[in-house]
């Protein structure tokens, strides 16, 4: 599994993981009457290597796009950006077949020197930005905040790759409550593999040959779906066996999201993977348990040191202090602290 690459990657912010053609593909084809009369910009992608400008470029006429732009980053580390091929940062301008051979040649694409080194933060990018009508690509995901923060700046439409761990990002979350943001139809499996320098560390059975497997990405989006639509069939009926509350806050605990009760009418804490069935109409979300500011003005009370001793004497060894407002549950006498949880509820 790819995370300790990950994490590497967070570090050094070296992380240029280039998205295969397959996963654009499977992805894209549920937004394609969106595409229609629009300017489309790839601000991460070096076409040398990009799959999104093939994406496009190969179906400009299919999906009726007005312009292609792509830009790339000009890594001064020569290992790292296209295998060291880059000499000057670029951006690139297609506008669709001009010989009648449905193939973008290279004398039909306008190949453009940046001043600087192509930045998607740069005063030129920026001019790039504004005159597209959607950003589709893979961002570094170090650089992930900085980058939806510019697209919500700019009031773009986009489609782009990021972590599960964004979700609970202080400057994600908020834009996924006021629904400005939600998740798209998602990877298999809930893993992509990307081209990579990294060395990759998947089981033989997931592996690919010069390829990094990432669990947990998503692709993230505020072009409508059909999906987010559609309402999550709840089969279930609540008991206070099978779903505990927590002993400092008022919710329920609800181990899955298949498994949210159809007949509780309360706050409901559910695992994170909840935002890819979620549904605006049917549930509203209260909060995240991950932002610790919000479980203490939410009134979610300390853990207090009982609980601490309690939890050490079971073998549990996880960072929390008694301080913490963490929530918890006891349950036949053990104590249980549930992983990231979103507090949802349902509309009436």
């Amino acid at each position: 599994m790819a995370n300790k690459n990950l994490n590497k990657a967070k570090v050094a912010k070296k992380d240029e993981f280039y998205t295969q053609l397959e996963d654009i593909n499977n992805e894209l084809r549920h937004y394609r009457e969106l595409f229609r009369g629009k300017t489309v910009l790839c601000n991460c992608d070096d076409p040398r290597v990009s799959n999104f400008f093939t994406y496009f470029a190969y179906n400009f006429e299919f999906l009726g796009l007005k312009k292609l732009i792509t830009t790339c980053y000009k890594n001064q580390d020569s290992d790292l950006f296209s295998q060291g091929a880059s000499e000057q940062a670029v951006y690139l301008i297609y506008e669709g077949d001009k010989n009648g051979n449905h193939i973008p040649d290279p004398e039909e694409i306008g190949i453009h020197p940046l001043k600087g080194d192509g930045d998607f933060r740069s005063a030129e990018c920026i001019e790039l930005l504004k005159e597209a009508d959607i950003v589709v690509t893979n961002p570094p995901f170090s650089l992930f905040r900085e980058f939806v923060a510019q697209l919500i700046e700019y009031d773009k439409k986009f489609l782009i790759i990021g972590h599960q761990n964004a979700i609970k990002y202080k400057e994600i979350f908020p834009l996924i409550q006021q629904n400005k943001i939600w998740l798209g139809y998602g990877f298999k499996g809930g893993a992509g593999h990307f081209v990579s320098n990294y060395e990759d560390t998947a089981t033989a059975g997931d592996h690919k040959e010069g390829m990094i497997r990432v669990s947990g990405v998503h692709w993230f989006t505020n072009l409508e779906t059909q999906k987010r639509h559609e309402d999550l069939i709840l089969y279930k009926s609540y008991s206070p066996e099978e779903y505990p509350k927590y002993e400092n806050y008022d919710a329920i605990d609800v181990l899955k999201t298949s498994e949210i009760p159809f007949d509780y009418d309360g706050l409901m804490g559910v695992p994170i993977t909840f935002l890819d069935k979620y549904n605006p109409k049917q549930f509203k979300i209260i909060g995240n348990t991950c932002d610790t500011d919000w479980i203490r003005a939410a009134g979610f009370k300390p853990i207090g040191q009982d609980t601490i001793e309690r939890l050490r004497k079971q073998g549990n060894k996880a960072h929390v202090t008694a301080n913490m407002n963490s929530p918890y549950i006891i349950k036949d006498g053990l104590v249980t602290l549930p992983y990231a949880r979103i507090i949802i509820q349902k509309n009436k």
